[in-house]
């Protein structure tokens, strides 16, 4: 995320104008692959297979409306490249399915900004008008993705203390046991 991008709300207006019916395309290989081809690069056979087979769930759609943003004019005038085109489509698009659904990413417009925010930055952008400090910060303030790793880190957190509260309780009892065998 240290190159300067495009300017975020002209992605998130284009977010907003995704026609419904193009979420609902059971051709996302093809029309991913289109987009790369759009921005000069190819998708690999077996990234194309495994979009294909991705079935009904949250990340065919999700891969549809990140080709859509992709398909605009900015990218195309300065493409990211195909290591970083198959990274967003794949693993950016799967860390977004676990947060939302692709209508909610078009409707909600906090959802589009994050959108566009992950988007970017996997691509290796910061929006412009943005340092690199300032699009990390606000990232992370609105990412679901995030929110989903501080919830499972303060989990692991908790179940850790618990855990050590208990061993302790354990340890104490048996030199209580100790102390009392001894008397």
């Amino acid at each position: 995320m240290t190159t300067q991008g495009p300017p975020l709300a002209m992605l998130t207006r284009r977010l907003a104008e995704t026609p419904g019916e193009f979420l609902d395309t059971p051709h996302v290989a093809a029309v991913a692959n289109d987009v790369a081809l759009l921005l000069g690069a190819r998708l690999p056979p077996p990234v194309l297979k495994r979009m294909a087979n991705l079935g009904s769930g949250q990340r065919r759609p999700l891969v549809a409306l990140l080709a859509w943003m992709l398909a605009d004019d900015w990218f195309v005038a300065t493409p990211p490249g195909q290591p970083a085109l198959v990274a967003l489509f794949e693993e950016g698009a799967a860390e977004l399915a676990a947060t939302a659904s692709a209508r909610r990413f078009i409707g909600d417009p906090e959802r589009r900004e994050e959108l566009v925010r992950v988007a970017l930055a996997r691509l290796g952008w910061h929006p412009a008008d943005e340092t690199h400090s300032q699009a990390t910060d606000r990232l992370a303030a609105i990412s679901g993705i995030e929110r989903r790793r501080l919830l499972e880190a303060s989990r692991a957190a908790e179940r850790r203390a618990r855990e050590l509260r208990e061993a302790l309780a354990r340890q104490a009892a048996e030199e209580a046991a100790d102390k009392w065998s001894r008397e």
